[in-house]
């Protein structure tokens, strides 16, 4: 009988029907009384308190009264038209507004009579008001109880428009769930229940959508975080284990000549140990005969591109292509020559394939990838167009796979003829925990330590009225023989936005460095790719003091001699965009600095993102703060921010509960791997009501 009530169409909850059926499926996605009751309370509100209108301050939040509802007054037209009344108790009087709704509340609201009122309080003109409160209809005497813990659902704005408010939901939900047909069956096997002391789930579902205290509430709450947690692990280590065991890999026996050349005569500096201990991850990897599919996360700087190069020349040295794959024609050009100037003095053909490359020669390179003569080639998304066909690819490397559509990195992955080996390189990185728990089917290594002789940036906030102070210190630092970046959001001006654009600042910073003394570059995406590059080459050169740019310089730019970033509107950045900026200092031995420009009306989240910049250049503590304001995206599908597709866990909050999942996942699939024991039957039911879905995570 449970299985057929959960799923039973939404249309027959009582209070719900087709009309608001169809509502419910179009703006929640819920179809049936099992999605309704998965469909869990974002938070609760305490409503066990009752206070008197004569005890409200403006500085209370949400508040609770009770008292007689007065007559109805409607002022105003058009968008202004709004409906007032006032609630009285013993003590005093309460003006409510409601601006929206109108003709519904008054056919609903009854005067005279008496109503609980919950909402927001707010202060107009000296008075205290409660604008669109919640209105319950009291029936019985005025001394009543409050209502104690009242869960909060995610409604949409399509909801609220047709009047399906939180009231309706938690209605809804307690129909179904007293309803004699609630008889959900277990997801957890018993024994995980009873060794972790959680709850059955038909008094874990009652319990999060009709908590009577919070101990309760908090006990439901565990028990569906790590049933999320522990499916969504035990899906991600299936299919590592199923790669591991069914797609082979090139096998990389040889370490020779291109790599031991490169290695002990042209290797500009030391590989720090953090470089050497990934560099052996990999080799062990590529020896085995299964495919690697790794993730390198390292800070900006760090030396992630010349671990790749070792990487590619054990390709070489194997008679296999390698290729590099960089979201912008920037990045993939400065990857070019960096590594076509490493390898200036070896026997190894570096190519660079873009939008931009004419038809005469992109048509040549194709024909040489064909032969085979092409050893390592560069490029942007140009990589994934199918004319582009490899003799024998076996090692690819995407660089800030953050910014590839995982389809695009899908693609590129299918170019071998046998399944290549797979580096990701990012240098924003995730907590190391929460990535090897997060990414996991991807085996992680992170590059921990800068290479040595690098000073930390000095990050400061200034904000506009400072700005001469500002042009003052970036006159200094020309006049020693520095260079210096400035950063703008826009190219132009906006109606919409109060921001800075790049033509406009242009002109304001000429006020205080004016050309031709103080030498300018100026780069933003409508420029042509030879313009871009024209502009790029002459600020490295030395032959320009200052590039003014749009954020088209976050990734790839690399010039020694700058020293100091200045970020505009630096409010209106993510945290990995600020400190991929920064990271375009610092590259030299010069001390660097990065200085953060923003107005004086700052959001809150605004404001921890600067914060955290003047606080730390730690790109693993920007990260985990990142991961706190914006989500880790769904690493299992397509969509790259936001929240993880969970119901209820929460990675960053619920840290504790995720660790706990892998480790009885790993424990689990390690004793069962197929789920055939007496004990995991309800697990093998659970997996395979699992949908199937391309697996993007396997190739990132």
């Amino acid at each position: 009988m449970s299985v057929e009530y959960f799923s039973t169409p939404i249309e027959f909850v009582r209070g719900v029907g087709p009309q608001r059926a169809e509502i419910l499926q179009k703006e929640l996605s819920v179809f049936s009384i099992g999605d309704l009751l998965s469909h869990f309370p974002f938070r609760y509100e305490d409503r066990s308190e009752i206070k008197t209108i004569r005890e409200l301050k403006e500085t209370d939040v949400y508040v609770q009264v009770c008292g007689k509802l007065g007559r109805l007054e409607i002022n105003g037209t058009g968008q202004a038209r709004r409906i007032t009344a006032n609630i009285t108790d013993s003590t005093g009087r309460l003006e409510l507004i409601w601006f929206k709704g109108i003709s519904y509340l008054e056919k609903s609201l009854k005067p005279g009579n008496n109503y609980l009122v919950f909402g927001r309080i707010s202060e107009f003109k000296g008075r205290l008001n409660m604008a669109h409160p919640e209105m319950d209809l009291v029936d019985g005497p005025l001394k009543i109880n409050g209502k104690g813990l009242v869960p909060v659902y995610p409604l949409t704005d399509g909801m609220r428009k047709r009047f399906l408010d939180n009231k309706f939901m938690n209605q809804i939900v307690r129909n179904a769930i007293t309803s004699k047909d609630f008889q959900p069956k277990e997801t957890l096997p018993e024994p995980l229940i009873k060794e972790l002391k959680f709850p059955d789930r038909k008094w874990a579902l009652q319990t999060i959508h009709m908590p009577d205290n919070e101990a309760n509430l908090n006990l439901a709450e565990n028990r569906f975080k790590f049933e999320e947690f522990f499916y969504l692990q035990l899906r991600y280590l299936q299919l590592k284990n199923n790669r591991n065991k069914n797609i082979r890999g090139p096998v990389f026996e040889i370490v020779g000549d291109f790599f031991h050349r490169f290695y002990e005569k042209h290797l500009p500096f030391e590989l720090t140990d953090a470089q050497k201990k990934v560099l052996k991850e990999i080799r062990k990897d590529m020896g085995t005969g299964r495919q690697m599919n790794r993730l390198l996360q390292g800070d900006v700087g760090s030396g992630k591109t010349i671990v790749a190069l070792l990487s590619m020349l054990i390709a070489a040295d194997n008679g296999f292509q390698s290729c590099l794959m960089a979201p912008t024609e920037i990045l993939a050009a400065q990857h070019f020559y960096v590594l076509r100037e490493l390898l200036e003095h070896m026997n190894i053909s570096v190519v660079l394939l873009t939008g931009s490359t004419t038809k005469k020669i992109r048509n040549a390179i194709l024909e040489n990838l064909k032969s085979g003569e092409i050893q390592i080639l560069i490029g942007t998304h140009a990589l994934l167009e199918s004319d582009v066909e490899f003799q024998n690819l076996g090692f690819v490397v995407i660089d800030e796979q953050h910014r590839f559509g995982v389809a695009q990195r899908a693609r590129l992955w299918q170019k071998g003829q046998i399944t290549p080996h797979v580096l990701v390189m990012t240098a924003t990185p995730i907590p190391r925990t929460l990535a090897l728990t997060v990414y996991g089917d991807l085996d992680v290594s992170t590059i921990d330590k800068l290479p040595a002789g690098r000073k930390p940036i000095t990050t400061v906030l200034r904000h506009e009225n400072t700005r001469p102070l500002i042009m003052q210190f970036l006159k200094e630092e020309i006049h020693k023989g520095r260079q210096i970046y400035i950063v703008f959001p826009l190219i132009e001006d906006s109606a919409k936005l109060e921001l800075k654009s790049l033509m406009t600042g242009y002109d304001i910073i000429a006020e205080y460095l004016p050309p031709p003394q103080y030498k300018y570059s100026m780069l933003h995406g409508r420029l042509k790719s030879d313009e871009k590059d024209s502009e790029m080459q002459k600020f490295k050169n030395h032959q320009t003091d200052i590039m003014v740019a749009t954020t088209v310089i976050e990734v790839g730019v690399n010039v020694p001699n700058a020293t100091v970033m200045v970020i505009e509107n630096a409010e209106r950045f993510g945290l990995s965009q600020l400190h991929q900026l920064r990271g375009r200092v610092g590259r030299g031995g010069e001390q660097s600095y990065c200085v953060l420009v923003s107005g004086n009306k700052l959001s809150a989240p605004a404001r921890k993102r600067l914060k955290t910049m003047t606080e730390t250049t730690d790109g693993f503590k920007i990260a985990q703060v990142d991961l706190e304001l914006r989500g880790p995206g769904d690493m299992d599908g397509t969509r790259q921010s936001g929240l993880l597709d969970l119901k209820i866990a929460d990675i960053r909050r619920d840290e504790k509960w995720l660790v706990l999942a892998r480790k009885f996942a790993e424990a689990t699939l390690e004793s069962d791997p197929l789920f055939m024991k007496a004990e995991n039957e309800l697990i093998r039911m659970e997996m395979a009501k699992i949908p199937h879905r391309t697996v993007w995570s396997k190739i990132s």
